[in-house]
């Protein structure tokens, strides 16, 4: 399966290059390691190898397939274009390490609000650019761990009930993508024509993801045999730069989705401002500390793998839990509310 990183913050900047590239468990080294604290015990099935097993075919991939980076910026509010912060991004089929635009972009860019991506494909799906997530669509990013089960047979189905608008911002050929445009149709119906270039409460577009899950899993059912059936991992992240919805989600009874956890801490160890280092605890930086540690600005990371290694930083999110970050970054835990 993929990896991701999402930061969200409503005053603290992250350069790029401390929370992606520097640590030594950052996403950009996640293509072939992998930490997972909590997960080994979490919910363990009555048979323990058949619990490792299941964790290693949802987490233990190299994730060599393309990277993606979206990082937000003011810069089209400035100039009177729109409202709210709009999303840049950067995508290559280059390992993130040894891409020096990728390099570049994160040694001098700082953000309130990044998603991060690294591929690990899946099903058919080319390995291209436009294949890398994350998506955007208008001042929305939206991106996906995972897999839609039987997404070959069903995503003529998907398309069907996809409006016409969304659609047209579909640029790939992946499941999440065609996912990510059901959910703004969803959205769409509640909101009018191109909701995604507007804000919306946090309420309202986690009823539009739950429908746009239940609509997976109903087109599922009608097309697939019952007993040839399978489950789909949905971990999915959406922002509008300046709120914060993510999904921990597999529609079965007992298995698991890929790991996710979230941390309000961390985000000190990963800025070169502040005391503290990613890898080791007590142990600094090696930067000049610009800051004190209580001056660090209140932010919510979630990501597919801690990047750092102080593990009591990190809450692994339960199945089928969802995580709403509104703008006073107060960290909200509600469950998925979908039938199956």
């Amino acid at each position: 399966m993929c990896r991701w990183f999402a930061y969200l913050s409503n005053s603290e900047q992250c350069l790029l290059e401390d929370v992606l590239i520097n640590p030594a468990h950052s996403l950009a080294h996640q293509v072939s390691e992998h930490y997972l604290p909590g997960l080994l015990h979490h919910e363990p099935d009555e048979d323990r190898k058949a619990t490792e097993k299941e964790i290693a075919l949802r987490n233990v991939l190299f994730n060599a397939d393309g990277l993606g980076v979206v990082w937000y910026t003011m810069a089209r509010a400035e100039y009177g274009e729109c409202e709210g912060p709009r999303p840049a991004k950067y995508k290559v089929l280059r390992q993130p390490l040894t891409d020096p635009i990728f390099r570049s972009i994160c040694e001098n860019t700082s953000t309130l609000a990044v998603f991060a991506h690294i591929r690990a494909a899946s099903g058919e799906t080319a390995i291209t650019e436009v294949n890398c997530h994350p998506f955007t669509y208008g001042r929305w990013t939206f991106m996906h761990n995972g897999v839609v089960a039987h997404f070959t047979k069903i995503k003529r189905h998907v398309m069907n009930v996809t409006s016409h608008e969304a659609m047209q911002l579909v640029k790939g050929t992946t499941d999440s993508e065609h996912l990510g445009a059901l959910f703004f149709t969803y959205l769409e119906e509640d909101k009018g024509a191109q909701s995604w270039e507007s804000s919306h409460p946090l309420a309202d577009v986690k009823l539009a993801l739950e429908k746009a899950i239940s609509k997976i899993i109903e087109i599922q059912k009608e097309v697939i045999p019952a007993d040839k059936l399978e489950a789909s991992s949905l971990n999915l992240a959406v922002t509008d730069g300046e709120q914060l919805l993510t999904i921990r989600f597999r529609n079965h009874a007992t298995q698991h989705p890929p790991s996710l956890y979230y941390s309000t801490k961390a985000g000190v160890t990963l800025n070169r401002k502040y005391p503290g280092h990613p890898d080791q605890q007590g142990k600094d930086n090696g930067k000049q500390n610009l800051k004190a540690e209580e001056e660090h600005g209140r932010h919510v990371i979630v990501a597919s793998e801690p990047s750092t290694f102080h593990a009591p930083d990190w809450h692994l999110i339960p199945k089928n839990e969802c995580i709403m970050v509104g703008r006073d970054m107060e960290v909200r835990h509600e469950k998925v509310n979908v039938q199956f």
